[in-house]
């Protein structure tokens, strides 16, 4: 086992030796947590109780991880439904910190931690940084948001209990990132996928080739994005861009997280509870099987997350990573079911535009899906930003490419695409989560 974990890194972080547990050890560690935190949601959460009672479950009911699928779900409606404080497990003299989402769709949903959840959300991010090599010496420029928002504190804390220097510039200031990146020796960065496309862009116009600073290292979530994006990251800054994922329901980021042979991120599961079920009938499905992730929180004590549906789609995969962990690994998160739209009654993803356009050479990823409706019939036009070298006035050059387009969507979904080609950095930037759909069908 010890050679696995030395692998690549030439180190071996301690904390993450629970990675490397033996099945068997991992399991009896996953049911006395899941036993413990199912007594406590039972005997603290009313919500939690009555439903149990409903269904005339107790906690002495659960003496094995094959009855997980008994208990009822968690959804994010019912952190709405008991905003603020109602699904707290802790007293508030307990609570040491509360992190809450924007609330632009209506009331936020609020997270709370003791200082115990904070000591496992700190050590999940310290394995997270360690499974793609990073380690004491690192500077990471750390420019996902600050505040409310979990991403900000969680990968901070993390990236100081590993040892590293942790650059705190939050998101934005486009110009002042790329001056610090070059001035202070940046060798790693945290922040979405498609602001750091944004870095790189402005970097390049500003004279500076991101390839030639010692930046090697990307730790990019917050939002979906494809394995084309990825290729398209390392192809123009010569880093590994390596997906973690997290949700502030269940702790923030550090749930999991790629190491260095990028074939899906790794679960912890010592802390987290994975399932995979059907999104329509709620069955459990096997590893391996594409469905819903729902996640059990085993260790979180001021709020506990029981059969959370997180709603993103993805598969869980049990055979043995080259890296020597044996937790499971799930597969990019690419889709959301809410940010599926139905044209003419074709399931749409923007993981699935985004694929096909950098297919095509000559496209930027950078685009919007707009959604219309027209005399009763729904419309999708894309809006994709072409290469400074493709972008031609010439006739029959940019017909082509709107020709490979149209193309490339039609053969995934199977309907043709309105395809507007538009020069490039006509569409907005985002200094954190990209907008890509603007639906307007019903304004």
């Amino acid at each position: 086992m010890h050679t696995a974990m030395h692998e690549n890194s030439g180190r071996f972080h301690p904390v993450s030796a629970p990675d490397f547990l033996p099945l068997p050890q991992l399991r009896q560690l996953q049911l006395q947590r899941f036993q413990t935190i199912v007594r406590r949601a039972y005997e603290r959460v009313e919500l939690f109780r009555k439903r149990m009672d409903e269904r005339k479950l107790t906690p002495d009911r659960f003496q094995s991880l094959d009855l997980v699928g008994q208990l009822p779900f968690t959804v994010k409606n019912d952190l709405r439904d008991t905003y603020p404080f109602g699904l707290f497990a802790s007293p508030m003299h307990e609570i040491v910190r509360l992190h809450a989402s924007s609330g632009t769709t209506g009331k936020p949903i609020v997270v709370a931690y003791n200082q115990d959840d904070v000591d496992v959300w700190s050590s999940v991010m310290v394995r997270s940084f360690a499974a793609c090599g990073l380690h004491r010496g690192d500077i990471i420029q750390h420019a996902y948001g600050y505040g409310l928002f979990t991403g900000g504190l969680g990968a901070h804390y993390g990236a100081e209990a590993l040892g590293a220097t942790v650059i705190p510039i939050s998101g934005g200031n486009t110009e002042r990132q790329i001056m610090v990146m070059k001035d202070f020796g940046v060798t790693a960065i945290c922040c979405t996928p498609s602001y750091f496309i944004h870095l790189i862009e402005r970097a390049r116009e500003l004279g500076m080739d991101i390839k030639s600073l010692p930046l090697r290292t990307g730790v990019f979530g917050a939002e979906p994005w494809t394995e084309s994006m990825r290729q398209y990251i390392q192809a123009n800054s010569n880093i590994k861009a390596y997906d973690i994922y997290g949700l502030s329901e269940i702790i923030g980021p550090g749930v999991a997280m790629e190491c260095l042979h990028q074939c899906g991120s790794h679960i912890f599961e010592d802390h987290f509870y994975p399932e995979i079920i059907d999104p329509k009938t709620g069955e459990v499905l096997p590893d391996g099987a594409e469905g819903e992730l729902v996640l059990t929180t085993l260790s979180k004590m001021a709020m506990p997350m029981i059969r959370y549906r997180t709603r993103d789609l993805t598969t869980l995969a049990a055979e043995p990573c080259e890296c020597g962990r044996t937790i499971r690994r799930i597969k990019r998160i690419g889709r959301r079911s809410d940010d599926m739209f139905i044209i003419r009654g074709v399931n749409v993803f923007p993981s699935q535009i985004e694929s096909a356009l950098l297919a095509v050479e000559g496209t930027m990823p950078h685009y919007q899906i707009i959604l219309t409706r027209n005399k009763g019939l729904d419309e999708m036009e894309v809006q994709v930003e072409v290469t400074p070298e493709s972008f031609s006035d010439k006739i029959g050059v940019m017909e082509a490419l709107q020709g490979k387009i149209i193309h490339g969507i039609e053969n995934i979904l199977g309907i043709r695409a309105k395809i507007s080609l538009v020069e490039p950095h006509s569409i907005q930037r985002s200094e954190g989560k990209a907008k890509r759909v603007i639906d307007k069908r019903n304004m």
